[in-house]
């Protein structure tokens, strides 16, 4: 994620380790327990310090197949949600994360299911218990006017109205407030979307794009991301769009969208997509997915642009610095996911030093240019506020020690083992984990092990930390 302006490090500090985890439910996750006297209930969320309702227990979801039906006039949507999930345990009822909408019914391997709502969560008892290691189907029907919730920065996230559609962008709360969901990085699925809107207005998901049909005034969009994603990085973004297809000579589908209102400004940028992919490439290794592109949006009221996965959301015209931002995240958040929020430095760190690297490389500022004038700052300044590794809250992970202390932090380690070390770290990283998850304390062990050296200093300096540390 970037704000839409500034989106300079410099500009973004003006305004003012863990163990590894596997799929929800199962061992080595912190999902809370349920209480024993409902031993064979899902738990609520996945026990994520930040946010402990976030996604849930006892299962893990494959697939969604996502139909949703939105008038952007009257602000109602229509979804039908079916979830292909496998039981983690014995469960006689479990959770979906969905918030503000009407559910009209809820179906576990197409029997009648019951459902309630518990602020967040939509709680779901199938007829019979389902036993440990079933494959299951829950369809859920639903309808309403989706709205943002306001996360704890004060920022809107989720289904955003905008005046010719929805700017849909998830992150940290925002699937929900959209389609029911397993909605924490931990728990990635495939998907497809089928999405239908009046004739004139384009839908825009992720991963490849199958096709459109138009009947009756309206138009049926239809995707499919078959990597594995997270829910905050699902969009289907919705607007008057100029669209623009093309495949990369590595083979890469773009689709990009684009408002009128932005195009003059975006074309430029959008022209160097291809050409950033593949530097982005040779640094961190082969592109993740078969699909890219763009989104841009006219929301003047957003504020920030979103890795969305294979097609960044972007509020309004980006510039280049914001291109390979969120580009480098496609490798750095999306593939390889969190396993819980206090690592977002992983995804920020990274993406905020990848345009350092590209400035370097492209005739602009070296990282050390970029590391010298951050440090320059005095202790008082909000750079030094917390320790990148050890955010404090949901409040703070988007805020400028993430960024900007979390890519000094990659600064620190590619000056301590050398740039061919230091590349060979990113590369692995990013193959080693693609597709899944990693944390901050399987980041380390891989520096100390392909490096030979002990980063151990290094790393708790600049990453856990309080305050500016002393003299680099």
């Amino acid at each position: 994620m970037t704000a839409a302006v500034p989106v300079a490090v410099a500009a973004l500090l003006a305004a003012g380790g863990p163990a590894a985890a596997g799929p929800v439910g199962t061992p080595g996750t912190s999902a809370r327990p349920a209480s024993a006297g409902s031993a064979a209930a899902g738990a609520p969320g996945a026990g994520d310090p930040y946010f402990p309702l976030a996604g849930n227990g006892g299962y893990h979801v494959s697939h969604y197949d996502l139909t949703l039906r939105y008038d952007p006039d009257s602000r109602h949507l229509d979804g039908t949600a079916v979830l292909t999930a496998r039981a983690t345990q014995r469960l006689t009822r479990f959770d979906l994360d969905l918030k503000g909408l009407d559910v009209t019914g809820v179906l576990v391997d197409h029997v009648k299911a019951a459902h309630r709502r518990d602020g967040q969560e939509l709680v779901v008892t199938p007829r019979a218990a389902l036993r440990a290691g079933h494959r299951f189907q829950v369809t859920v029907t639903y309808s309403g006017s989706p709205e943002p919730v306001t996360d704890p920065d004060g920022s809107p996230d989720g289904w955003i109205p905008t005046d010719d559609g929805a700017f849909v962008a998830g992150e940290p709360q925002g699937a929900m407030t959209w389609f029911p969901a397993n909605n924490h990085p931990l728990d990635k699925a495939s998907y497809d979307f089928t999405i239908t809107v009046p004739q004139g207005r384009t839908a825009v998901a992720n991963g490849v794009f199958l096709g459109s049909r138009t009947a009756h005034a309206r138009t049926t969009y239809r995707w499919r991301q078959t990597e594995p994603m997270a829910a905050y990085l699902a969009t289907a973004t919705v607007g008057r769009f100029r669209v623009e297809q093309y495949t990369t000579r590595d083979g890469i589908k773009v689709y990009n969208a684009v408002d009128p209102r932005e195009a003059a400004d975006a074309a430029p940028v959008l022209k160097q997509l291809p050409s950033v992919l593949e530097w982005e490439s040779r640094l961190f290794g082969p592109y993740p997915f078969r699909a890219a592109g763009s989104i841009v949006d006219h929301a003047p009221d957003v504020g920030y642009a979103l890795e969305t996965q294979t097609r960044p959301v972007y509020d309004s015209a980006p510039d280049l610095s914001t291109l390979v931002h969120e580009s480098a995240h496609q490798w750095f958040g999306d593939s390889v996911s969190l396993t819980r929020w206090q690592d977002i430095w992983l995804n920020e760190g990274f993406a905020t030093y990848a345009e350092w690297l590209y400035a370097e490389q492209h005739g602009g500022p070296g990282a050390q240019h970029e590391f010298d004038a951050l440090y320059a700052r005095p202790a008082s300044d909000g750079l030094w506020a917390f320790p990148p590794g050890d955010p404090g809250s949901g409040r703070n992970i988007f805020a400028a020690p993430v960024y900007a202390r979390g890519a000094m932090t990659l600064h620190e380690l590619r000056g301590a083992v050398g740039d061919p070390a230091f590349f060979r770290i990113l590369r692995a990283w990013a193959s080693d984990h693609r597709d899944g998850h990693g944390t901050t304390a399987q980041f380390t062990a891989l520096a100390e092990r392909l490096s030979g050296k002990d980063l151990d200093t290094l790393f708790r300096t600049w990453l856990d930390t309080p305050g500016k540390p002393a003299t680099p």
